[in-house]
């Protein structure tokens, strides 16, 4: 089963063009394009896709965890400021530069090769006030000064796991990032693929006062909405403000249905998972 899948994946590569290929401090970097103008972001050619985007059309959103990561939206009051952690082809800046033109954007990546094949590959454009800044994510969140309303961290993959950005050191500075009224959307992997993943539940639960958790259909990810506040509100609820939301900024899709996949309220501390801690020379 695996080796077919391997066979599809490099059929499905190779029928695209390779546009670009360059090394980078996590592997080869390969863009590639397919026949309808639609880019894709890759670390290694049989490499799972990191960023999928079709140039000029930020609203083109391939990539199911991209609209379940903004029901995180739905829980912030007007946001005026926020951070996206983990650029990629810049699929998440440049949707909300398209619908919040009036917010400003601050955009982190670890890898300044990642950052300059997004603008020149990937319809990447930074402007006035949707800025991209070559930083480690976690340095970056410990010297705001300016609270962000939204914190979208959406550095992981199924295959690299950045430690400190995941334990209750880092979080704990993430919460004083962000804004009383704001939110945190977590882009993790599920269990079968995150060997962490019980005790990043914990850990958010331990620093944060309420924490949602969505399904991503048809893939392996888990959107953590995590909030510095009580708000005790229920699935319908949540679906309403996101279906508001998306309808008023006028997303080609239907928020509320994305607020909805395996939504639970994580209220009980997750037992199978430990607290993660930052580990002590």
């Amino acid at each position: 089963m695996l080796l077919l899948g391997w066979l599809l994946l490099s059929a499905v590569c190779a029928a695209d063009t390779l546009l670009h290929e360059q090394p980078s401090m996590f592997g080869t970097i390969v863009v590639t394009e397919d026949d309808a103008g639609v880019r894709t972001l890759r670390f290694g050619r049989a490499g799972p896709r990191q960023s999928v985007v079709k140039p000029g059309d930020p609203d083109h959103l391939v990539l199911q965890y991209t609209r379940s990561a903004f029901v995180g939206l739905a829980l912030a009051d007007k946001p005026r400021r926020m951070l996206v952690v983990g650029v990629g082809g810049g699929t998440l800046p440049m949707f909300l530069r398209k619908h919040y033109p009036e917010a400003a954007i601050d955009a982190v990546d670890i890898d300044a090769n990642v950052l300059e094949v997004a603008r020149k590959f990937l319809g990447f454009r930074e402007d006035a006030t949707l800025r991209a800044h070559v930083a480690d994510g976690r340095a970056f969140i410990e010297a705001v000064r300016e609270p962000y309303d939204m914190i979208f961290l959406d550095a992981f993959s199924s295959s690299d796991l950045p430690a400190h950005l995941t334990t209750q050191e880092f979080l704990r500075a993430v919460r004083c990032a962000l804004a009383p009224s704001g939110v945190v959307v977590g882009n993790i992997w599920d269990r079968y693929a995150n060997r962490l993943y019980d005790s990043m539940l914990r850990t958010y639960q331990e620093v944060f006062d309420e924490v949602y958790l969505i399904s991503v259909p048809a893939a392996g990810n888990k959107i953590l909405l995590a909030l510095p506040r009580v708000l005790k509100l229920s699935e319908e609820e949540i679906e309403a403000r996101a279906r508001a939301v998306g309808a008023d900024r006028k997303f080609r899709f239907d928020l509320g249905d994305a607020a909805t996949y395996g939504f639970v309220q994580l209220r009980e501390r997750n037992a199978a998972g430990q607290v993660l801690r930052d580990v002590k020379p």
